[in-house]
């Protein structure tokens, strides 16, 4: 069965995190559902970059995924926090174990107000760490805590992509991933 992975979007994600998430993820072998949450599928990004998503978030619930990873970005990060419907997998996934995950601001806007950190070291872009309960580990470029992965950025997203194939298969697959963008394994 193949490994899967959601990844929400809303007007205003930040475009260097979608798109490397994205990116990683496939080039892992992770089938990967790119999800609005607005009511239409394509959005205008952080840097004004135009993403069409796969599905609306709507048609993704009830749908089981292997990780839900969330770009940050403003006020991307926020659309995404008021997503009843994604707080709702978020939520579903947190306590059945599998693996959640979010970036930038995404950590300090979108999981940190909906009792997603709770009892758990995360990170976020500095400009936003201030708004995480848990203050342990904030100055880490990538925290895994339970089954929680959040970074701080753009400038950490290939770390953060990578943390996730990491999770999901293994340090081997992260190093037969990373070393064809001429990464260091």
């Amino acid at each position: 069965m193949a490994t899967t992975a959601l990844v929400p979007i809303a007007n205003g994600s930040e475009d260097i995190e979608s798109v490397t998430i994205i990116d990683v993820l496939r080039r892992a072998g992770v089938d990967v559902t790119v999800a609005s949450v607005h009511e239409e599928r394509t959005i205008t990004a952080a840097r004004q970059t135009r993403i069409t998503a796969d599905a609306l978030i709507s048609e993704c619930s009830g749908v089981t995924y292997d990780v839900i990873a969330l770009p940050g970005g403003m006020p991307g990060a926020e659309n995404l926090g008021a997503s009843e419907p994604l707080q709702e997998q978020l939520r579903a996934q947190r306590d059945a174990g599998r693996w959640y995950a979010a970036i930038c601001a995404a950590p300090a806007v979108a999981l940190e107000p909906n009792g997603l950190l709770e009892g758990r070291a995360a990170t976020a872009h500095p400009g936003f760490q201030s708004r995480l309960a848990n203050q342990s580990r904030v100055n880490e470029r990538v925290v895994i805590d339970g089954n929680c992965i959040t970074s701080q950025g753009p400038g950490s997203a290939l770390e953060f992509s990578l943390a996730l194939v990491e999770a999901l298969f293994g340090k081997d697959k992260r190093d037969e991933v990373a070393a064809p963008m001429v990464l260091p394994t």
